[in-house]
């Protein structure tokens, strides 16, 4: 098995990686303060073909694998994980869902836009009482006639409330022990987004909740079969954990980089501060635990392109990748020391962006929950 990226992967993230310093680092700490999205950027992707690549070509996607998408999440994320969690859930349960379920007629109607950039899709999922047990979700959904009629309210979610959001895609129960998926366009009349949410970071994120009252949307709304909802997001959640898991390594690459970079120009008692063991070894420790995320990522990556496999991979590599993305802030703070607390330090967005890594997508909780039952184990 080798899960290393050909030359032609390298060559490719090279790209991203330019892109991302030339494009996006400069406005950054701008963004972050404002606490705006900035649409240009999403547009500046679309053009680079970020959002298409994981897709055919027949829909307006280059049909790239998976792990092409993996190496552009971590490197937008080494330098704002705002913009790479912009794009990852753009691509990763934006898009996804309508390719992966939706019918032709969907996805001609839906894609094109959404893999050029020039439209973002949200994922209706989380609920203000059922996060981690999805399938308590009460947003209902009856059927009038040849129409559906959905109520209920969805929290935390992200690209919603866009300039160009152009739809919502949420779960809804059609039957007490049934749940149907079920794309909401953007603007209709019962669909209401909420005021954005104040985040501890992911600042340029947007993030809203998002109400139905009496929402009525057409037949052509429902996405696959009825009662395939829930299967569906959970497979699209698979996918979505490898992505936060590519996010996660960008995160604790960026905290490398900085903390490697000020150790070596600090002085402390006549010297770098790098040259003491406290802070060499720590660093040292951090390298591991990047390459070893990276590793996972890669692995997992692997899995899927080859077809195999990956729910049990995924769930491994989104669990140590977000959790040494935690630890990695944490070090290259306490290396920057009282530096680091200042907002004007690049880590110190690094420490706010880092912990929903652990929630989203799947709590570290739920990730040891799926590995231990990859290994046979009746856990409940």
């Amino acid at each position: 098995m080798d899960v290393r990226p050909s030359e032609e992967h390298i060559a490719f993230q090279k790209s991203v990686r330019d892109f991302a310093r030339s494009e996006i680092a400069p406005h950054v700490a701008q963004w972050d303060e404002a606490g705006r999205l900035p649409v240009e950027i999403v547009h500046a992707m679309g053009d680079l073909g970020l959002f298409g690549l994981p897709f055919p070509e027949e829909w307006g996607g280059s049909g790239a694998d998976f792990l092409s998408m993996c190496l552009a999440i971590e490197e937008i994320g080494r330098v704002d994980q705002s913009v790479g969690i912009t794009l990852s859930a753009g691509v990763g349960l934006g898009a996804s869902p309508i390719h992966r379920f939706g019918n032709d007629e969907q996805r001609g109607r839906w894609l094109p836009d959404l893999l050029a950039g020039r439209a973002l899709a949200a994922f209706g999922l989380t609920e203000p009482d059922a996060g981690s047990d999805a399938r308590a979700t009460t947003t209902r959904a009856r059927a009038a006639g040849d129409r559906w009629v959905l109520n209920g309210a969805k929290a935390f979610i992200t690209n919603s409330g866009t300039p160009i959001t152009s739809l919502v895609t949420v779960t809804a129960k059609t039957a007490e022990d049934e749940i149907s998926a079920f794309i909401v366009p953007a603007g209709t009349p019962g669909l209401s987004v909420q005021p954005p949410l104040r985040k501890l970071g992911w600042h340029a994120s947007d993030t809203h909740d998002v109400a139905l009252e009496d929402c009525h949307v057409g037949p052509d709304a429902l996405l696959g079969a009825i009662g395939s909802g829930f299967k569906q997001f959970l497979s699209i959640l698979d996918d979505g954990r490898i992505a936060i898991s590519a996010l996660a390594v960008g995160c604790a690459q960026a905290c490398l980089d900085a903390a490697l970079e000020y150790a070596k120009q600090r002085p402390a008692f006549g010297g770098p501060i790098g040259r003491f063991q406290a802070v060499a070894f720590a660093l040292a420790d951090l390298a591991v635990a990047v390459e070893n995320a990276r590793n996972l990522t890669y692995k997992a990556a692997w899995y899927k392109d080859t077809g195999q496999p990956f729910r049990e991979a995924a769930a491994m590599a989104k669990l140590y990748s977000t959790e040494s993305a935690v630890s990695a802030t944490r070090t290259a703070t306490q290396i920057f020391g009282g530096a680091g607390f200042m907002e004007e330090s690049p880590v110190a967005r690094l420490y706010r962006d880092a912990k929903i890594l652990e929630i989203g997508e799947g709590t570290s909780e739920i990730q040891r929950l799926v590995i231990a039952r990859g290994l046979g184990l009746p856990v409940g």
